[in-house]
């Protein structure tokens, strides 16, 4: 993920001949893999995001990942935002995961996404609306879904609390 992020930034700004002698270097010692994270993450800290004036690394659904990587990532983000003032992190994921951001951020705004009764109806119509089998259910059983789903989300959320 890192290597990705790397390669987002050098097409801003060029590739430094540091990094090009790293991957050469890194396609001898290991057979033409990628580098090794802790030189993506020099070179990130001291040589790409130091060439602009804001660098903002977005993650989406960080609890996706499996939780030894995720650790590992989380440390080098760290680590990177340590020695790079001008980065900035946005990191999504749910609930479950909150403590293990903590752990390596000391300052972290946490911004909870509720959806609203009407955003989960909604969803759940233009579901049902690709449903190919008209066969498949009646509009009482369409109707009782866009009911009932709504009204068991508080539940789900207080069940979701107590399991993390």
């Amino acid at each position: 993920m890192l290597g990705a992020i790397l390669k987002q930034l050098i097409i801003g700004v060029g590739i430094p001949e540091d990094i090009r002698e790293a991957f050469q270097k890194a396609k001898k010692l290991f057979g033409g893999c990628s580098l090794p994270l802790i030189s993506v993450v020099e070179n990130l800290k001291r040589t790409i995001i130091t060439s602009y004036a804001r660098v903002f690394i977005c993650l989406d659904a960080l609890d996706e990942s499996p939780p030894k990587q995720r650790q590992e990532l989380l440390e080098s983000l760290r680590e990177i935002v340590r020695f790079s003032p001008n980065a900035r992190l946005f990191l999504t994921g749910r609930p479950s995961i909150y403590d293990e951001i903590v752990r390596c951020f000391s300052k972290v705004v946490r911004i909870p996404v509720c959806p609203t009764h009407a955003d989960i109806q909604g969803y759940l119509e233009k579901r049902l609306d690709r449903e190919t089998d008209p066969d498949a259910m009646d509009d009482g059983l369409r109707a009782d879904i866009i009911r009932i789903i709504p009204e068991k989300i508080p539940e789900m959320r207080q069940e979701y609390r107590k399991s993390s």
